[in-house]
């Protein structure tokens, strides 16, 4: 049996997580029993508005990666284009039953699901059109983060939180910290030269960063995981002017991380960004953010 499930999975959040196991839990145990999850990319804000497009969570890679981790035996990435967009109802219907990666008999989604032109289509027509091709439907309830408000788990509901600096409560919807991937490129190394080399790195425009501020996370080089402070900023001690992602790894000065792919999960916001009256006050305010960043991690 073959179960899928439709979404963009935009950082994979526990919504998504959950309709990941209830696809699988609508396997009967066969052998060749498969959980298809399809996704799209670009996401299509991006193709469709892209001025107003929503800054993304995860690289795709990641997202695969994810998705693979919550129960996703395969992958499918449709191509998001205008021309995509401009299918009917029908035959979106018909991609999910007729390509021979998906070949779906059950489909789940959650219950505010939108498919086709103009997202004219939902749950209950994709039950009608799944009877007349040949799979079953099953619409899952949206489920609520565990907040006073009862928000529902959301990837504009974890932005939300990335956007407030609060990335305990981006974590906590997401089942994982939120994660910065790039290369580590040469910056000015000024770090370096207040005894705290950093990690300069490049992160697409097109990622949620969070506000301006010093951070504590972890940094992952490979199969290498390291405690780091993290600046989001543009050091204005220094009249800076472009806002970079800069980490430096707890207690060491020996890493050479040039050129290297790594990735950033952040844990907590520290402190904001923040001018002082003198490079030795910011040398003795860096010592007391290792710190806060060690306690954090506890280290």
């Amino acid at each position: 049996m073959r179960v899928a499930t439709v979404g963009n999975f935009d950082g994979v959040h526990r919504g998504h997580q959950a309709l990941i196991a209830r696809a699988r839990a609508a396997l009967p145990g066969d052998a060749d029993d498969r959980v298809i999850v399809v996704t799209f990319d670009p996401h299509p804000q991006a193709v469709l508005r892209p001025d107003a497009a929503p800054k993304l969570l995860a690289t795709l890679p990641r997202r695969i990666e994810l998705l693979r981790e919550h129960g996703a035996d395969d992958v499918v990435v449709v191509p998001f284009t205008r021309e995509f967009a401009a299918n009917e109802p029908e035959d979106f219907a018909r991609l999910l039953r007729d390509d021979p990666g998906i070949a779906a008999d059950r489909v789940v989604v959650g219950e505010n699901f939108r498919f086709g032109r103009r997202a004219s289509g939902d749950v209950s027509d994709l039950t009608r059109l799944g009877q007349e091709l040949g799979f079953t439907v099953d619409a899952v309830p949206l489920m609520e983060a565990e907040s006073a408000d009862g928000v529902p788990w959301s990837s504009s509901f974890v932005r939300e939180q990335i956007d407030a600096g609060d990335m305990g409560a981006a974590a906590a919807a997401l089942g994982h910290p939120h994660r910065l991937e790039g290369p580590v490129r040469h910056g000015d190394a000024r770090g370096r030269e207040l005894g705290y080399p950093t990690a300069n790195l490049e992160v697409g425009p097109q990622f949620a960063v969070p506000p301006d501020g010093v951070y504590a996370g972890w940094l992952l080089d490979g199969p290498e995981r390291y405690p780091a402070a993290v600046s989001i900023g543009t050091n204005p001690q220094f009249a800076g002017t472009e806002r970079r992602v800069e980490a430096y790894v707890l207690d060491r000065d020996d890493l050479d991380l040039y050129d290297h792919d790594v990735a950033l999960d952040l844990v907590s916001r520290l402190r904001g960004q923040a001018t002082f009256a003198s490079v030795d006050d910011l040398i003795e305010q860096m010592g007391r953010d290792v710190a806060m960043a060690r306690g954090a991690l506890g280290g």
